[in-house]
């Protein structure tokens, strides 16, 4: 068997390296990409000790987790030990979430792709199969892409879990329920009353609507004819100019509820002093919240509960 020692020298620092880049981006860490590159080519020493001294202490599981704390420093520097940990175990959990996917995609494609040192490399007939330098080569950066693809969208969820907020709306003696998103960019209020507008999409405000009532509701909003809205309704619907993202300025449609209730941790705020903004659509695809809710009424009512 020959092995060329350039060439898998190589394909591992450039695996290295990637692998450290997307450990500096989920830890959203400002090292330079030259520290970066260095920590890369420690990483990729390994090979060579590892073919020339087989036997040595950087064989061993604790050798190699040594060896993991050196590759850390060398490319992020030394601040304090829980940095250090917190890189390493993110470094981990990377190689082994993309060597997974790797090898999750060679069983499912039976190719033939060895694992050695670590790595995911092939050692067959010098440069190894073309077959299997062309699966590395090509699936690696795909599983990487994937990787932080998935892990953004999870830290995005995340972030978005944290602020949904259980709500009950009570509109002419007729209480509903749903989730609310605390947006910090919602920071339309009422010109005159001064009033919080929190917005509701169509699916959860309809409920207390026949469907000639939203139809007329809706032809209001769209031709600007307010003098078409439900007669039913009149009283309580207020007209709110606003200016959109775009600049354009318009007008949205609000109701004044009985009654609002947020479920904010371990607080539940009531109050009246809010309007409800008409959202003429869904707010979002997978329909996990159908209330877009001010900060402002946060605000107010956790400095009231103190």
């Amino acid at each position: 068997m020959t092995i060329y020692l350039d060439a898998v020298w190589l394909l591992n620092f450039f695996l290295d390296m990637m692998l450290l880049m997307l450990t500096q981006a989920l830890a959203k860490d400002s090292t330079h990409k030259i520290r970066i590159i260095f920590g890369a080519f420690v990483a990729s020493l390994l090979v060579p000790l590892t073919i020339f001294y087989p036997g040595s202490f950087l064989s061993g599981m604790t050798g190699k987790l040594i060896y993991s704390v050196l590759i850390i420093v060398s490319a992020f520097g030394w601040q304090s030990v829980h940095r250090v940990l917190k890189l390493l175990f993110l470094f981990y959990f990377i190689t082994f979430a993309i060597g997974g996917g790797l090898i999750a995609v060679h069983f499912l494609s039976q190719s033939s792709v060895g694992v050695a040192s670590g790595s995911i490399l092939t050692y067959n007939g010098g440069y190894g199969d073309p077959i299997s330098w062309l699966f590395v080569i090509v699936g690696f950066p795909l599983s990487w892409w994937f990787t932080k693809k998935r892990m953004d969208k999870h830290a995005t969820e995340k972030i978005r879990y944290d602020q949904l907020s259980e709500v009950s709306i009570q509109i002419a003696g007729v209480s509903k329920s749903t989730t609310g998103y605390i947006d910090s960019g919602n920071q339309l209020v009422d010109p005159l009353t001064k009033k919080p507008v929190i917005i509701c999409d169509e699916y959860f405000l309809s409920q207390w609507f026949t469907r000639e009532e939203w139809k007329m509701l809706e032809n209001a909003h769209e031709n600007l004819d307010f003098e078409k809205l439900p007669e039913k309704w009149e009283k309580r619907i207020h007209i709110i100019p606003f200016q959109g993202v775009e600049g354009k300025r318009t007008f949205m449609l609000a109701l004044k509820p009985d009654n609002l209730e947020i479920y904010y941790g371990d607080e539940k705020i009531v109050t009246r002093k809010t309007l409800i903004g008409i959202q003429f659509a869904e707010l979002t695809k997978d329909q996990s919240y159908h209330c877009l809710l001010h900060p402002q009424i946060i605000k107010m009512a956790t400095v009231n509960s103190a």
